[in-house]
């Protein structure tokens, strides 16, 4: 009975000691790509190429290296295209599956190739985090500023997602931070509105001009004042302050003669409103309608506290 218990506490010992070798993930993935080639064989004797070609973005998706060498031996195509016109690479890519990536490059995948949205691989990469994608697909030629989505480059793109690393290695590889996409935002933008402030440190500190203004006529600051629901509130203080204490004027006025004060008080961002009193913002200014920020406010404290009632 004792050696029994000692078979198999040893057994268990053993077993865990595997296990410990091994993340849950990889397990996982293990399982996952089982069932993707399980799926092949059902087909392997006769596929169309459409099923092939299928198979093949599927495994790049979920990182079945094994199974799309063995597609793309049976005649699988690394220029097959998605209903979104994306190709293997970039699906590999956002994935973050840089041993997929490099495996379909090697056969002749088109590094800048795009979707019918107009992504690459490396702005796919870019706006899910995959930094060793990223550098990858750089060091294997993808061009840097070459405009994905409504004209986002993948700078623009990492910088949208706070991925400091990421828009830290594409600036030291040649990314112009000034490119203005289709919607009339650069990078700066991007990452002022969400509230990024080492993103928007970095583009500070590399020369982007602070009173820069974009589509509208809107500066970084006012883009920060009007803060995005995903962001978080202490975060766009932060970059507030820090564009402030860069030099950015307060008082400037958009396209419609909106200040950054203004636009804080119409969306009800207390927090900026009372950042920019702090520092001087006029709250007397009109916009091209004749209201002030008290005007434009709908919250009755803010009202109160931009009339000096308060």
């Amino acid at each position: 009975m004792s050696q029994l218990r000692f078979r198999a506490a040893a057994t268990l010992a053993t077993t865990i000691s595997c296990l410990a070798l091994f993340p849950a993930g990889a397990f996982a993935n293990a399982k996952v790509c089982r069932s993707q080639e399980q799926r092949y064989v059902q087909i392997e004797r006769q596929p169309s190429s459409i099923e092939m070609n299928a198979a093949l973005f599927s495994a790049a998706d979920k990182g079945c290296l094994d199974l799309v060498k063995r597609l793309i031996e049976a005649g699988a195509s690394v220029e097959a295209r998605d209903r979104l016109g994306a190709k293997p690479l970039a699906r590999a890519a956002a994935a973050g599956e840089p041993e997929i990536v490099t495996l379909l490059l090697d056969h002749g995948a088109p590094i800048d190739a795009q979707s019918l949205d107009g992504s690459t691989a490396l702005t796919q990469a870019a706006e899910a985090g995959r930094l060793p994608v990223v550098r990858l697909l750089v060091e294997r030629g993808a061009q840097v500023n070459l405009p994905g989505r409504t004209g986002i480059t993948a700078l623009s793109a990492a910088a949208y997602m706070g991925s400091l690393p990421i828009v830290q290695f594409l600036m030291e590889k040649g990314a112009d931070p000034k490119l203005i996409d289709t919607t009339q935002k650069t990078a700066i933008v991007y990452a002022a509105a969400r509230g990024f402030f080492p993103v928007v440190r970095l583009l500070l500190d590399q020369g982007i001009d602070v009173n820069a203004k974009y589509g509208n006529d809107l500066t970084a600051l006012m883009w920060a004042a009007g803060y995005s629901a995903e962001a978080g509130v202490n975060d766009v203080v932060e970059v507030m302050t820090l564009l402030i204490e860069r030099g950015a004027r307060l008082d400037e006025q958009d396209n419609r003669g909106r200040t950054a004060l203004m636009i804080a008080a119409e969306l009800g961002h207390t927090p900026a409103v009372d950042l920019l009193l702090a520092h001087g913002a006029d709250k007397s200014l009109k916009d091209k309608q004749g209201k002030t920020a008290g005007d434009l406010t709908s919250l009755t404290e803010l009202r109160d506290k931009l009339a000096g009632r308060s």
